[in-house]
């Protein structure tokens, strides 16, 4: 009887560490959802060259100063996302990211590489747009707010954000290690003390997928005066660009 109770516990310890492996090296495409293809045709899109990619950018070229740019949620086609920006910002150009491995872009995405890619399109941004503003939703909130500790931002607004991708994702599989397993963090608590751009937290008032306690925690972590928190009520975590103050809210960074 005893032999047969060890057996079972080691079939047991067996099974739990097959299962930690397997999400260990799925865990990538449980965070990103790239989108079949661009649902909107942009006015003009480029191609931004980086290690290992090529990244397709959609644009809507204005001349000026200012411009936008934006990163996306992990299962996000940006380019569905144009009309809004475009009514927000009528007189700042449009940059909006297709990560790694999504519609028009190569290469697979990971959080190194995103944060990599959005300095190097800021970069090539700034020579002709001084004055950048940028937009970050649902997983892009992680990837900005990085962006936005070593780039002179103007201004910056997190849609949907979270404190930590590596805590969200603990809370869904709480019987999992998986602070220790999760390899894309993006832990934004880290970064956000070293923003120095006005930054605006818009949160949904009923987002079913990031706890409210999440975005709460977040706006403590950045110094004072920094930040500032907006909710939209009755706004679900994908349809707060549903509601008509979402655009009011997005206006706040023209």
């Amino acid at each position: 009887m005893q032999k047969f109770l060890v057996f079972l516990v080691m079939l047991a310890l067996g099974a739990y560490a097959a299962a930690c492996l397997a999400l260990f090296v799925m865990q990538r495409s449980l965070i990103y959802y790239p989108p079949a293809g661009a649902a909107f045709p942009a006015p003009h899109t480029s191609t931004l060259e980086a290690p290992g990619a090529s990244l397709k950018v959609s644009e809507r070229p204005a001349k000026g100063h200012g411009a936008v740019i934006y990163l996306g949620g992990n299962a996000e086609d940006v380019s569905a996302s144009l009309p809004l920006l475009d009514a927000a910002y009528p007189d700042r150009a449009l940059y909006l990211l297709h990560y790694r491995g999504y519609a028009g872009s190569t290469g697979k995405p990971a959080e190194e590489e995103l944060v990599h890619d959005a300095l190097a399109l800021f970069d090539k941004v700034a020579p002709e747009h001084g004055d950048i503003v940028v937009v970050g939703r649902s997983l892009g909130t992680g990837v900005a707010v990085q962006l936005a500790t070593q780039r002179p931002v103007r201004r910056l607004v997190l849609v949907t954000p979270f404190d930590s991708l590596r805590d969200l994702a603990a809370r869904q599989f709480p019987y999992f290690p998986v602070r220790w397993l999760l390899r894309d963090r993006y832990d934004s608590w880290r970064h956000a003390p070293k923003v120095t751009a006005p930054t605006l937290l818009l949160v949904a008032g009923n987002d079913e997928i990031i706890p409210r306690d999440s975005a709460d925690q977040l706006l403590t972590r950045f110094s004072p005066n920094v930040a500032t928190m907006r909710v939209i009520d009755g706004a679900g975590h994908n349809t707060i660009s549903n509601s008509p103050e979402y655009l009011k809210a997005l206006a706040w960074a023209r």
